[in-house]
């Protein structure tokens, strides 16, 4: 009788319709020749991780290599899909035995972003894996015990089970590595370009108000060592708070850069007062009168979110009495000379009137000026400076306004704030140079608009002088990146052209016509120089750059594709213009750096 037996598969798969009188596994013997044939190896991959052995009962079994969990494993009844199976489920299975060596078939989604793709090799990487993971880390803010929670072990384990999770300190190495690796690159640009570069810096203070760098002195050491790590020299402002020791850190910075010869203008403009601050100042003053004690920005969007709720307030106070006696326990003052119901000024404590929430409106419309304008000049990621004196001056209307508003605490508040304003901006000599000049190298401006509003901020003695010392310093400032420019044009060598038409001139008529040639590059240079500079009559770029019609003011106007689409027109003056569009206004950018 025939045995319908398990033949195995190269791929390990069973083939139960198929007869078979025996197993490859077994061995056969010739009955006519008496002779052993040589017995055939496994050829089911999951031999690889399973021992044959045979028990107490005779009976053929398999041991997996890492749990010892037995199967049946006769090669005359038995399979080896449960083997498979088991290696799929295995707890203690090695997953990352795969042949790393081995391209896989990829599907690659389209780059064009339509449904079909692309069919590509893959080979897995663990290094490639693991700068990839650590990158995550970095870009989503993770912390570095992620890799160590279970559910992310959990979703690595189904999707790429070969890859060997690293421990928290060594993604924390690979951060690292990863941050010097940038840091060299970032290096070699700098090296490269050259740049004149604009700072912000804060310093730290401790939850036990532990200010740990607070000298001057110090402060501009730990700068001056930050920038001979980058191999940055070239510095044209600073941009700090107003805090006294901010000054001391400004002036020991243009002593170092003056003795680098890269303090441009002496440092005049060196020191940019934080704008951001000084708006603080002013709005944390004009609440002073009305005994706010907490943050102006605090209090305008719990005012903001409350003046929706009125009739919610209103009608709470009929279904709560609690309500009530909420605003007298803690509206009231707490002595007992006091009526219970009354606050310092005698005015009764209740639930707040129509009168109360037309005041929250008023004050919510006042805090909400400031408080779109602090956020505008706070931005990092698009140019701030050109706007400096723009909202400086509309500020000061704003104040103006104020202080003639019916409205007496308004009024009040008004007048506090103007004070402060004065402090830092009504001085015009104390005032840095670069807020001006960075809003005449506005094309919608120039010295259309900036004059005028210098004048109607100053009045007409006091503007016109400021105007005329703004005009002069940024022709000198202008002057400055002319030198530069002529400096870099001696070293910059002829062009071929020129120098085959000077050889060929100098071969037909000797040595008398390599002075002339000389004289040609001299006049060249000098043509250029003149084109610049504007000498002989001529206009120079800032000239002709402030000639010009002003561009229409638009809320696309963009600032940066002008003068790059302009630069050929103003090659000098554009150079000028990047420094100076660079200036940050705010040093909230390095206070969100301590926050992170």
């Amino acid at each position: 009788m025939t045995q319908t037996g398990s033949r195995v598969s190269e791929s390990g798969a069973s083939n139960e319709s198929i007869p078979n009188t025996s197993s490859p596994n077994e061995v056969e013997v010739d009955v006519d020749t008496s002779k052993k044939r040589k017995a055939m190896e496994p050829r089911a991959n999951c031999w690889k991780h399973f021992d044959k052995f045979t028990d107490e009962s005779g009976a053929s079994k398999a041991k997996c290599k890492y749990c010892a969990k037995p199967y049946a494993a006769s090669t005359s009844s038995n399979g080896t899909s449960s083997m498979n199976t088991h290696m799929r489920t295995c707890p203690k299975f090695p997953r990352d035995t795969v042949d790393k060596g081995q391209n896989l078939i990829n599907f690659l989604p389209s780059s064009t972003g339509a449904k079909e793709g692309l069919i590509s090799t893959w080979k897995y990487d663990q290094a490639q894996s693991r700068r990839s993971l650590a990158k995550m880390i970095i870009v989503d803010e993770l912390p570095f015990s992620f890799v160590e929670k279970e559910g992310f072990k959990n979703f690595m384990r189904v999707t790429v089970p070969q890859f060997h999770i690293p421990s928290r300190r060594t993604v924390t190495r690979d951060c690292y590595e990863l941050y010097l690796e940038e840091k060299q690159l970032l290096k070699k640009v700098f090296k490269e370009a050259r740049p004149r570069v604009c700072l912000t810096t804060d310093t730290w203070t401790s939850i036990q108000k532990i200010n740990y760098i607070h000298k001057g002195v110090d402060i501009a050491a730990c700068i001056t060592n930050c920038l001979l790590e980058w191999g940055l020299d070239n510095v044209f402002t600073i941009t700090v708070d107003n805090a006294s020791s901010n000054d001391v850190t400004v002036k020991e910075m243009s002593k170092q850069l003056s003795n680098w010869g890269t303090n441009i203008m002496n440092g005049d403009h060196l020191h940019v007062r934080c704008m951001t601050h000084i708006l603080n100042l002013i709005v944390q003053d004009g609440l002073k009168e009305i005994d706010v004690p907490t943050r102006w920005n605090s209090t305008y969007l719990m005012l903001d979110i409350a003046q929706h709720f009125e009739l919610a307030f209103e009608r709470y106070s009929f279904y709560d009495i609690g309500y009530l006696n909420h605003l007298r326990t803690f509206g009231s003052d707490s002595s007992e000379d006091k009526d219970e119901t009354s606050v310092e000024d005698g005015t009764s404590v209740d639930i707040l009137t129509s009168v109360d929430w037309k005041n929250v409106r008023s004050m919510v419309k006042f805090l909400e000026t400031f408080y779109v304008l602090t956020l505008k000049v706070s931005g990092s990621n698009y140019v701030t400076s050109n706007t400096h004196f723009v909202e400086i001056a509309e500020l000061n209307l704003i104040l103006k306004e104020m202080m003639a508003n019916e409205d007496g605490n308004l009024k009040e508040m008004a007048e506090s704030m103007n004070e402060k304003f004065k402090k830092y901006w009504g001085e015009p000599h104390k005032m840095n140079k670069m807020i001006f000049i960075s809003s005449i190298l506005d094309p919608r401006n120039k010295l259309d608009y900036v004059p005028f509003a210098i004048v109607d901020m100053f009045e007409k003695e006091i503007g016109d002088k400021l105007c005329s010392e703004v005009e002069k310093y940024m022709t000198k400032l202008f002057e400055y990146y002319v030198k530069k420019s002529s400096k870099s044009s001696l070293h910059v060598p002829s062009s071929p052209t020129s120098s085959d038409n000077s050889s060929s001139i100098s071969s037909v008529s000797g040595c008398g016509n390599f002075v002339n040639r000389g004289r040609m590059r001299t006049k060249q240079q000098f043509e250029k120089h003149k084109e610049v500079s504007g000498s002989s009559g001529s206009k120079s770029e800032l000239e002709r750059y402030l000639a010009e019609d002003i561009e229409s003011d638009s809320d696309d106007f963009d600032i940066l594709k002008w003068w790059k689409v302009n630069e050929p027109r103003f090659s000098i003056l554009a150079e000028m213009v990047r420094d100076v569009l660079a200036i940050p206004i705010s040093s909230v950018a390095s206070e969100c750096a301590f926050s992170t």
